[in-house]
């Protein structure tokens, strides 16, 4: 691919994203989910304009797009937002990842489904879009303790989601009779590493970043110590977005020089989302929605129920208040990368399911990429409105 088709490309794809972004201020739309139709469209599942090689940027640009957004949320979770809305942000990450595992799992193994397959499906359906849900809140300038303990339920849901969908893995394996302990020994090397190379990363960067400028980190700075977390993640097969978010939890809370811990990267991540998400919406393939059948249907359906009734029920037993409850299982209605990538694990360790794992997961993924930055926008127009009681 030549030098300048790529720099045209990139150049093209930044000025639809400014583009977008003033088409989603002037009709309130999402502009993620501008930004993934303009994917599609520009996409194989469209008129193919983008050039062949552009989908091969896409795990690159994914990840370094997810890895700064990790750090960003974890850096969210200071010891003060966990003081006030700590017990709200854990009580309702872990309703929704339960609650949802348990009735998409449940309601699948009801109408009949291969009992592997609904754990499987159970386990990718408690995956979030921490990239689409950020972009949706620092959009609708939300600033209250609804927007900051969604965000916080965002940084941790995928952690908890990791270890549910890991546990019923390996329940599905010895439900085949093979050894479970691979699938557990896997996810323990994924989440033990993620702690490790946030605390060796996380730990000196609080410390010796912010001395050159001080107070603030110097842009350099900042993606240095993101972009080295990532990689040392990936290297030793450790989950990147746990990773960055143990490192921007520690930074935050370890780093008493700092005014704000590496303000830097929130001015430079939006080209690098600019790409994730059209390069995202590329990647889709359009023609899986009409063969997702009974199975997709019925996880959409579940899946949404369970956000729902397990946001609400871990706000209400934390003692969120009662307007809260109902918005904030809505606000985590969005899932893309996450469970695509849980997906392709699946398919890998359950190869006779792959079609059907794959096909489920691709169609359902294309419908809550959209549709779940309008429940997100929705749910924080709503809760700003409401008065807490």
């Amino acid at each position: 691919m030549p030098d300048s088709l790529i720099l045209i490309t990139i150049g093209g794809l930044l000025l639809v994203g400014l583009a977008m972004d003033e088409l989603g201020g002037r009709t309130r739309l999402p502009r993620v989910t501008l930004l993934v139709l303009f994917g599609i469209a520009a996409g194989p599942s469209g008129f193919d304009l983008l050039p062949a090689a552009v989908q091969d940027w896409y795990p690159l640009v994914a990840t370094m797009a997810l890895v700064m957004v990790a750090f960003l949320l974890g850096g969210k979770l200071t010891y003060k937002v966990l003081a006030e809305d700590g017990v709200h942000i854990f009580g309702v990450s872990t309703g929704a990842v339960a609650v949802t595992a348990v009735l998409v799992g449940g309601g699948l193994w009801l109408i009949g489904v291969d009992p592997v397959l609904c754990l499987v499906m159970a386990g990718i359906s408690t995956a979030t879009a921490p990239a689409a849900t950020q972009d949706v809140v620092q959009r609708s300038n939300a600033k209250g303790p609804f927007s900051r303990t969604l965000l916080g339920v965002v940084a941790i849901d995928d952690g908890w989601g990791l270890i549910v969908f890991s546990l019923l893995l390996a329940w599905g394996h010895a439900l085949l009779g093979q050894n479970p302990a691979g699938v557990l020994e896997m996810a323990g090397k994924e989440l033990g590493g993620a702690l490790l190379v946030g605390l060796i990363v996380g730990l000196p960067a609080a410390f010796l970043t912010g001395r050159l400028k001080p107070g603030e980190p110097s842009q350099a700075e900042a993606l240095g110590v993101v972009f080295l977390c990532g990689g040392l993640a990936l290297a030793l097969g450790a989950s990147f977005l746990l990773a960055a978010m143990i490192a921007g939890i520690v930074v935050a809370n370890f780093a008493r020089h700092h005014n704000r811990a590496f303000h830097e990267i929130e001015h430079i991540e939006w080209p690098f989302m600019v790409l994730f998400f059209v390069l995202a919406g590329a990647s889709l393939e359009v023609s899986a929605l009409p063969a997702i059948g009974m199975v997709g249907a019925v996880y959409i359906v579940l899946r949404a129920v369970g956000r729902i009734a397990g946001g609400w029920l871990g706000a209400t037993a934390t003692g969120m208040p009662s307007g809260h409850r109902f918005w904030i299982g809505v606000a985590l209605m969005p899932q893309a990368g996450v469970a695509m990538g849980m997906a392709m694990v699946a398919a890998n360790s359950f190869p006779q399911y792959s079609s059907e794992i794959l096909g489920v997961a691709v169609g359902t993924t294309i419908l809550f990429e959209l549709i779940g930055p309008f429940c997100t926008q929705l749910a924080l127009s709503k809760a700003d409105g409401l008065t807490e009681s």
